[in-house]
């Protein structure tokens, strides 16, 4: 029987358990994001996400283990929202879960999300979780898919 999967606030002890996650050389494959060294990382989530009031993380428990985060935040005039399993996590059903009780917290319609074209496992989470395609774009070399929840 699969663990349950919940929410909470992100704690610092959490982000070394991220950081492992975006390393993991398929997960960076399948996101067509470069990883980044332990200091821009720390950084990034200490002085751009978890200090930037208008950011919504939350850390993904897969029973009592970190499993990955979820975060929105305003982009470009938009509001974004973005996932991040440990590799281990994957093709359990825990993003989608995840991603469904984000949408709880996270009320602000239209959300977007975006996947690399190749992520067709991200992008079946977005839809599954009632997002629709909006278009296919280009942006600095990469493709990626672009889904909205209205």
């Amino acid at each position: 029987m699969p663990e349950p999967v919940t929410l909470r606030a992100v704690r610092p002890a959490d982000l070394d358990t991220f950081f492992a996650h975006q390393q993991e050389p398929e997960a960076v494959r399948r996101a067509n994001f470069p990883a980044r060294d332990r200091d821009t990382f720390h950084t990034h989530w200490t002085e751009r996400i978890l200090a930037d009031e208008a950011v919504t993380a939350r850390t993904v428990l897969s029973g009592e283990r970190i499993a990955g985060n979820v975060v929105s935040w305003w982009q470009d005039g938009r509001r974004e929202v973005g996932y991040w399993l440990g590799q281990e996590f994957w093709g359990r059903s825990i993003g989608t879960g995840a991603l469904r009780l984000f949408l709880e917290i996270e009320t602000t319609r239209p959300l977007y999300g975006t996947t690399d074209v190749g992520n067709l496992a991200s992008r079946r989470v977005l839809e599954r979780c009632g997002f629709a395609h909006v278009e296919t774009a280009e942006n600095d070399g990469r493709r990626y898919d672009l889904l909205v929840l209205a």
